[in-house]
C-alpha cells in the first residue's frame, strides 16, 4: 500500500499496471503478503490507536458544533469493544479461504479439438471511497489481495490521522512481499473524488462506503459502474404466533447491538394479533436498553394500556417519515399492519432493499415472506445485525450491495471477481459450422469441471 499525493489520473494508471501483475501472482503470494499485514497491524496496535484517538478526539469536537453526526463518530472508534480484534481476524479469514482467482465454472466441448471454459478473473482496479470506518483500510487491503484486484481508497477526512498510520504500517509489510505497493493506494490528496469518478479508462468499480447523501452523489457522478447501498432501512415484522423470548432476543439485538450499522432495524412492523401480548415486553425491554419508540396510534394504544406508567409516558407519536428515515441511533419507529401482505406491501416501498426479517413459528409464512420481500438478506427468527460479510463466512466485505446485477449483499472474494472465456481450438474457423451445404452442426457437449 502506498500512500500518494500523485494526480488521480497517476494514481489510477499505477494501479491499472499493477493490478496487471497482481492478477498474475499465485495464490501463496498473495496469502503470504496477507500474513505479513496481519502481523504488522497487530504489532502496531498502540500507534494506530494512538492516532485513531486523535481523531476521535476532533470527530468529537465537531459533533458537538454540530459539524458531524454521531453515527459517524460511532463508525470512527476503532478501539470499539471487538472492533479491532474482528479487524484482523477479518485479513486471517480472508486468507484462509480458497482462492476465487482461475476457477473453472463451465466446461464445454463445441466440437472436437475445440473446447470452452469459463474462468473468474479480478474485476481490475477498485476505487473504493468512504467516511469514517478506518478498519475498511485493512478490509479493502486484504480483500482486494485475495481476488487479484488492485485498490485506490480515498477517506474521509474525519480519519486522517487513523488512515495514515494504517496505511503506512501495510505499506512497509507489504514490502516484503511480491504484491507491488501500487496495487493498493490510499489517496491523501484533498478533493479529487470528482477527477477520480471521471477516469473510467483504468478504474473498474466504484464502491462507496458511507452516508447515504456519499453514495447518492456518486452514483450521478460517474460513468463507472457502482456497488453499494444508499440505506440501511432494515424492518422486522413480529407476528403473533413468534415465542416472546425469541421476539425480545432478536429484536433489541437488532436495534442496540451497534445503532449506527446499517443493518440496524429501523422500523417494527406489527401484527395486530401480536400487539397485547407480544409488543408490550419487547417495547420494555427497548426501553430498558434506551431506545425511543416512535409508535403509530394503535401500537401506542396498546402499549399505554400494558406498560406501567412511567414507560408509557415516554412513548412518542410516530410521524409519516419515521418510516422512512435510517435513524442510526437508538430510535425505532413502529407500525401497526393487518397481515404478511400489508407487511411485505410496506417493506418493498418504504425499505431500501437491505435485509428485512420476519419472526414468527410459522414455517409457510416465513417462506412466503422471504419468497415476497425484495431485499438483499431475507431473514426467519434472526437478528437484521446478522447480515455481514464475516458472519457470513465471506472473511469479510467491501460493504453491503442492493443492486439487482453482479453481487448482492455482503461483497466479499466472489462479489470481486468476474469471468473470462477462453477457447482452446486448432485452427477452426466460423464459417465450417451451420445448417449450409458442406458445413456441420456445434456438439455443445457439457463437461465436468
Amino acid at each position: 500500500m502506498s500512500l500518494t499525493n500523485a494526480s488521480p489520473a497517476d494514481a489510477a494508471k499505477s494501479a491499472k499496471s499493477a493490478s496487471h501483475l497482481l492478477a498474475t501472482l499465485p495464490t501463496s503470494a498473495r496469502n503470504n503478503a496477507l500474513t505479513a499485514i496481519h502481523a504488522a497491524l497487530s504489532q502496531s496496535k498502540d500507534e494506530i490507536l494512538a492516532a485513531n484517538a486523535q481523531d476521535l478526539a476532533l470527530a468529537g469536537k465537531a459533533a458537538e458544533n454540530g459539524e458531524l453526526s454521531l453515527s459517524i463518530v460511532s463508525r470512527l472508534d476503532l478501539g470499539k469493544k471487538g472492533k479491532w480484534e474482528d479487524m484482523l481476524k477479518g485479513i486471517l479469514d480472508v486468507r484462509d479461504l480458497d482462492d476465487p482467482v482461475g476457477k473453472v465454472t463451465l466446461r464445454t466441448r463445441l466440437d472436437d479439438g475445440l473446447d470452452l471454459e469459463r474462468v473468474s478473473c479480478p474485476i481490475g482496479v477498485l476505487l473504493i471511497i468512504f467516511e469514517a470506518r478506518p478498519e475498511v483500510i485493512a478490509n479493502i487491503a486484504s480483500l482486494a489481495i485475495k481476488s487479484g484486484n488492485a485498490a485506490i481508497l480515498k477517506g474521509g477526512k474525519e480519519s486522517t490521522e487513523s488512515f495514515i498510520a494504517i496505511s503506512k504500517v501495510i505499506s512497509a509489510a507489504l514490502e516484503s512481499t511480491e504484491v507491488p505497493n501500487n496495487a493498493i493506494q490510499l489517496v491523501t490528496t484533498r478533493d479529487v473524488i470528482p477527477q477520480l469518478l471521471d477516469l473510467d479508462q483504468y478504474i473498474d468499480l466504484v464502491i462507496p462506503r458511507g452516508s447515504n447523501e456519499l453514495v447518492r452523489y456518486i452514483k450521478s457522478s460517474t460513468k463507472i459502474p457502482v456497488l453499494g447501498h444508499a440505506d440501511g432501512l432494515c424492518s422486522i415484522y413480529l407476528e403473533h404466533s413468534v415465542s416472546q423470548e425469541v421476539a425480545v432476543r432478536v429484536i433489541v439485538d437488532s436495534k442496540t447491538s451497534y445503532p449506527a450499522a446499517c443493518n440496524s432495524v429501523e422500523t417494527l412492523l406489527v401484527e395486530e394479533a401480536a400487539l397485547e401480548k407480544l409488543l408490550p415486553p419487547v417495547a420494555q425491554a427497548l426501553l430498558e436498553n434506551g431506545v425511543s419508540l416512535r409508535c403509530d396510534a394503535s401500537s401506542k394504544t396498546a402499549l399505554t394500556a400494558k406498560l406501567p406508567a412511567h414507560s408509557s409516558a415516554i412513548l412518542q407519536d410516530a410521524e409519516a417519515t419515521d418510516f422512512d428515515t435510517e435513524h442510526l441511533s437508538l430510535v425505532l419507529a413502529i407500525k401497526t399492519v393487518s397481515s404478511l401482505t400489508e407487511a411485505v406491501s410496506h417493506i418493498n416501498t418504504h425499505g431500501s432493499h437491505h435485509t428485512d426479517v420476519i419472526l414468527t413459528s410459522s414455517a409457510p409464512l416465513a417462506e412466503q415472506f422471504m419468497s415476497s420481500v425484495d431485499s438483499a438478506g431475507v431473514f426467519w427468527n434472526a437478528s437484521t445485525r446478522m447480515a455481514d460479510g464475516m458472519r457470513y463466512g465471506f472473511g469479510t466485505e467491501v460493504g453491503i450491495s442492493t443492486n439487482k446485477i453482479h453481487a448482492r449483499g455482503p461483497v466479499g472474494l466472489e462479489g470481486l471477481m468476474i469471468y473470462k472465456y477462453k477457447v482452446r481450438g486448432a485452427g477452426h474457423i466460423t464459417m465450417e459450422y451451420g445448417e449450409g451445404e458442406g458445413q456441420k452442426p456445434f456438439k455443445h457437449e457439457k463437461l465436468a469441471l
